[in-house]
């Protein structure tokens, strides 16, 4: 059997792989019932659903009236410049701050789109710090450092 299909068919493989894999995590917690969940109940019904959405997906990418679709060449790099700020930021948050922090992430992140410009990636720091701040620290009262502890704030 020939995939045709290649983006649907590893899509298709990789919620299947997922939800077994959320399986096997959720049989360590307590299932209940319908009318009484346990706490295993919800992350098996998500993980059966995605067993599911993984096997229509993938067999539709075998099926012969299936667009030929190949998969292209995986950007690393682009994975790297969007997953590596955000391990950064979760280091560095105590030390930077909330501020400096988040600056660091949406820099390094906007970095990676296609359409990077200075003033876009300005206008969205501003505006998703200025976020945080009113919701994290003004509205939630979680106590996060604003500024870096180096400054003595």
């Amino acid at each position: 059997m020939r995939i045709r299909n290649q983006k649907d068919f590893w899509a298709g493989v990789m919620f299947f792989g997922f939800g077994i894999a959320f399986a096997g995590i959720g049989t360590d917690y307590a299932f209940g019932t319908a009318a009484r969940m346990g706490p295993g109940y919800f992350p098996m019904m998500v993980s059966g659903i995605m067993i599911l959405l993984g096997l229509l997906v993938a067999i539709r990418g075998l099926s012969p009236k299936a667009e030929i679709d190949h998969v292209e060449k995986f950007a690393w790099s682009t994975l790297l410049l969007v997953l590596g700020p955000i391990v950064l930021f979760g280091l560095l948050l105590d030390t930077l701050g909330l501020a400096l922090s988040l600056l660091m992430l949406i820099g390094m992140s906007s970095y990676a789109s296609h359409e990077f410009s200075w003033k876009a990636m300005l206008g969205s720091a501003v505006i998703l710090i200025s976020v945080c701040l009113l919701v994290f620290v003004y509205a939630l009262n979680l106590q996060f450092q604003i500024l870096p502890s180096f400054l003595g704030a």
